[in-house]
């Protein structure tokens, strides 16, 4: 097993590919492309649209190495029994969740809208979770999947940067996991928010994780294996 250490905030994070998870949390269309959720809420998707490439470097360079890949899905039934009211009835979007909109029926599962991005769509082997809540530790099988895996890092990417993957990370560290958060590879819809969010995730020694852009994780590994 090889060691590798990443050159990240507030200081080296180390973790072996084997026991390593990369979390690519909700790209969905729902969130990240015009017409889905995010846009009824009268959110700039366009943010979060660019990070894309720089998660499909990130998910390219973890599956060459060996590093196991999970995708999440925040998403709800058709009958919406698992969406709480006061999380559908809660603010003023044009489309609430379970309407019908451009991509289908709002963050239900199953429809388009929920899908994940055509450019980072899963391959046959990666786990996808769907979780109704942010966390994705939340209602689903991840946990045991972990542990089954003998996985104990955790690197994470994906949107939104203070809602669902810092969710998570704070899940995840809870249980014990090491977690680093590829700056450069989530986004928010408010620059403010991702800014305060990094600095959260790796204030008082790491509180709850290192951050690190992708240029550090690419040192670390080396060039994606062909």
């Amino acid at each position: 097993m090889t060691l590798h250490s990443v050159a990240a905030l507030p200081f080296p994070y180390s973790f072996e590919p084997e026991h390593t998870a990369l979390i690519i949390i909700d790209m969905q269309r729902d969130f990240v492309e015009p017409g889905g959720f995010g846009a009824s809420l009268g959110n700039d998707v366009g943010r979060l649209t660019a990070i894309v490439p720089t998660v499909q470097r990130l998910l390219e360079l973890c599956r060459s190495h060996g590093i196991a890949v999970i995708h999440t899905r925040e998403g709800h039934r058709a009958d919406l029994g698992d969406c709480p009211p006061a999380k559908r009835l809660r603010g003023a979007p044009s489309l609430r969740i379970g309407d019908t909109g451009p991509m289908g029926r709002v963050l239900i599962t199953g429809e388009p809208g929920n899908d994940i991005v055509a450019e980072l769509a899963p391959r046959p082997g990666e786990l996808v979770i769907d979780k109704p809540g942010k966390g994705a530790f939340y209602a689903t099988p991840l946990e045991q999947v972990l542990r089954a895996r003998a996985v104990t890092h955790l690197l994470f990417a994906g949107v939104t940067t203070e809602v669902c993957v810092q969710t998570t990370m704070r899940e995840a560290n809870d249980r014990g996991y090491e977690c680093l958060l590829v700056e450069d590879a989530t986004e928010s819809y408010f620059a403010a928010f991702k800014t305060a969010t990094l600095e959260m995730v790796r204030a008082q020694g790491a509180i709850v994780g290192w951050t690190a852009p992708l240029a550090a994780v690419e040192e670390a590994l080396g060039p994606v294996v062909v």
